[in-house]
């Protein structure tokens, strides 16, 4: 048996409505805005690449406070933003640093030196003969600014020489020094033979090239005497062309023995006594050549005595020195070194060169040596220092 359907609902009546079934009504989010790109993120983007990064830091500090309070779009942004400003800052901190002291390096010399007497001229094109100022007298600069000045005025240096080095590699500490010092002693007795007549506080300077501007094409030694002590006027140049012949001849002369004996190893005596035999085999032709010479002027009127007693002392010199080159011992060796000095007597060159017409002024740094000498020869040093003549 069947049931009827139902009837439909009469007049006032209707259906009641159908259940809800899953999967209907708005899904989540539907009708809702995206959440909005924060401002200060690519503010911050914007200035650390743009503008200004350390305005940069700021906007992304408060994009990512403003992200994390809100919910805001852009926290990868601003975090970017925030790294590149920093990088940008740094990078721009470091750059204006060097501006500065490329300024600074132009600037203040200029300003502390404006007052400085002469030409500005730059040290490379100094030639031998010119005389110049410093600022503040400072010829230990590795390159001082130079104003060119005429010599009759007060000037801190003079310009011996200037040589181009032939050296292969470029420069190397140490053997470069030594090699550049050894080229400006021998310019300056070139330049100045008399070295008696120098004043007393003159010193030698020399300008070589560092490696940097080796590699930039720079080969140019500068020598230099320097006044700096004292207020200096006129030229010390004194050269062979200013002296006569036979001022000149002796006065090269004396000079080699000079710098020889100055020039000894660097090293200790115990540690280098090969060196220091061949040194004193250099000493003894140094002397050899000056005893050669004097030979020739022992009959010129005025040399008839000075030049036989140098010689006299020259040879006394030569056989200390001969018996040191074949010295089997430091000790040995430092025995005829002393007694080599004290076979020369200051006071007879004095008169030498006094016969020569040349200053009789001993120098200070003679007296001081020969001072060194008569303590020695008193017992109160057992040899002389290892590398000072």
């Amino acid at each position: 048996m069947s049931t009827p359907p139902t009837p439909p609902p009469g007049p006032g009546h209707s259906w009641p409505p159908p259940s809800p079934q899953q999967g209907w009504g708005p899904q989540p989010g539907y009708g809702q805005h995206p959440p909005a790109l924060n401002g200060f993120a690519l503010a911050s983007l914007l200035s650390g690449l743009l503008c200004f990064p350390p305005l940069g830091i700021a906007f992304g500090i408060a994009a990512l406070v403003q992200i994390a309070k809100r919910g805001d779009r852009g926290k990868a942004m601003a975090i970017t933003g925030l790294v590149v400003s920093v990088l940008m800052t740094g990078a721009l901190a470091l750059t204006a640093e060097r501006v500065l002291a490329a300024v600074d390096e132009r600037v203040d010399p200029l300003s502390e030196y404006a007052e400085v007497e002469g030409d500005l001229t730059d040290l490379s094109d100094l030639r031998a003969g010119d005389c110049f100022n410093v600022p503040g007298g400072d010829l230990i600069d590795e390159r001082p600014v130079t104003y060119r000045i005429d010599c009759a005025q007060v000037h801190h240096g003079e310009v011996t020489a200037t040589k181009v080095l032939e050296t292969a590699d470029g420069p190397e500490p140490g053997v470069s020094d030594r090699d550049s010092e050894d080229a400006c002693w021998k310019a300056q007795d070139e330049y100045a033979m008399d070295t008696w007549a120098l004043p007393e506080y003159a010193e030698m300077f020399y300008y070589a090239p560092s490696r940097q501007s080796w590699r930039q094409g720079d080969r140019a030694l500068l020598c230099v005497i320097g006044t700096t002590d004292e207020e200096w006027r006129g030229s010390l140049r004194r050269d062979a062309g200013m002296l006569k012949p036979e001022q000149s001849a002796f006065l090269r002369a004396a000079n080699a023995v000079e710098f020889v004996m100055s020039r000894p190893p660097e090293d200790d005596v115990e540690d280098a006594l090969p060196q220091y035999q061949a040194w004193a085999r250099t000493v003894n032709s140094a002397l050899g050549t000056e005893a050669k010479l004097l030979q020739g002027d022992v009959a010129r009127p005025g040399l008839e005595k000075a030049a036989p007693a140098q010689l006299k002392e020259i040879e006394a010199a030569r056989a200390q020195w001969q018996r040191a080159a074949q010295a089997k011992t430091a000790q040995e060796f430092d025995r005829q070194w002393d007694r080599a000095l004290a076979a020369m007597s200051v006071e007879t060159e004095k008169e030498l060169r006094g016969a020569y017409g040349l200053s009789t002024v001993i120098p200070q740094w003679l007296q001081d040596s020969q001072g060194d000498l008569e303590e020695r020869d008193d017992g109160s040093l057992d040899g002389p220092s290892s590398g000072a003549a």
